[in-house]
């Protein structure tokens, strides 16, 4: 015999199915809470205070003879030591002509490096191009310095140019452009090599037309960060060339200054005007450094918004060239 079942009333609908599975913090917890908030905090704080403190002397000191104009313009031949004339025209010259050429050296292997690590990577090559990419990436500047001048000036008879610089600066930036641009072909979907290879493109073709087009934007900041990373040392530049007042055009022959080399020359003037000389290179230096930063985030801005417009040229060119 069925009981009748009495209807559930207005109140009865409105009280919840199950308890409310969110509860509010015990007390403990809150304090728990706000000590990390503020520990956390006040880590960030104290790692700012270095960087701001740097920033805050290398500009008080360095202000004053950047915002020369023949600071930019002259190079320090003919100069005096006690005289504060002149500018680094010729170190800022060979410092980019430094860093310029390692990057044109170094960002072909690097990029042929990453692609075979990614795209051919199964074999026990690739494990160890890999783990030498990994010891490279730890060698200290100093210690690449003096591999080439053993190898490039005492073995080959070469002698100290801004050359054998150069090739210092691509054992320390390779490592950097190779892990930054395996990185990147990395996060390339593997489904458009699929499609690409269901075409019946080849795969050299897929990684040149679709692959590498697609990681190109995050591989340029990868390269302007390792450029960025090299422009500063100078262990290099204090072993494999010497120093000049004046602009040298050839890289093969002769001394060359650099920014790291103008402050290390600069710091035994005792006179104010190298003091003055050795503050200013500094902030010249960091202004280099955060111009190519910027520039790179600048890069990744972009390449976000137009990644998809990057896409579809990519896959019309493949069409297109298939057929």
């Amino acid at each position: 015999m069925s009981q009748q079942l009495s209807p559930l009333g207005a109140d009865a609908l409105d009280q919840p199915v199950k308890a409310a599975v969110f509860r509010t913090l015990s007390p403990w917890r809150r304090i728990k809470n706000g000590a990390a908030t503020t520990f956390f905090f006040a880590s960030f704080a104290v790692a700012l205070v270095p960087l701001f403190w740097l920033l805050g002397v290398v500009i008080a000191r360095g202000w004053y003879a950047v915002t020369r104009l023949d600071w930019w313009t002259h190079s320090l031949r003919g100069v005096l030591p006690e005289e504060f004339a002149g500018g680094i025209y010729h170190a800022l010259y060979g410092t980019l002509v430094q860093a310029g050429v390692s990057a044109v050296i170094a960002v072909p292997l690097g990029l042929m490096t990453a692609v075979y690590l990614v795209e051919y990577g199964a074999s026990r090559l690739a494990r160890t191009t890999t783990f030498m990419v990994d010891v490279l990436a730890g060698v200290p500047s100093i210690v690449a310095a003096l591999f080439i001048f053993s190898l490039w000036i005492a073995t080959l008879g070469f002698q100290q140019s801004a050359f054998a610089v150069s090739l210092a600066l691509v054992l320390l930036m390779l490592p950097v452009v190779v892990r930054s641009t395996e990185e990147m072909l990395r996060l390339v979907p593997d489904e458009l090599r699929e499609a690409s290879y269901a075409l019946g493109v080849p795969k050299w073709k897929t990684i040149v037309r679709i692959v590498v087009p697609i990681a190109t934007p995050g591989i340029v900041s990868g390269v302007l960060l390792s450029v960025a990373r090299i422009i500063g040392e100078t262990a290099p530049v204090l072993v494999l060339v010497g120093y000049s007042r004046s602009i040298n055009t050839d890289i093969f022959n002769g001394n060359m200054a650099s920014l790291p080399l103008l402050i290390y020359t600069e710091l035994t003037n005792p006179e104010h005007a190298g003091f003055l000389r050795v503050w200013g290179a500094a902030l010249t230096l960091i202004i280099m450094v955060a111009a190519i930063n910027l520039f790179a985030a600048l890069i990744r801005f972009l390449a976000a918004r137009q990644v998809f417009t990057l896409l579809l040229m990519s896959i019309r060119g493949l069409l297109y060239g298939a057929g």
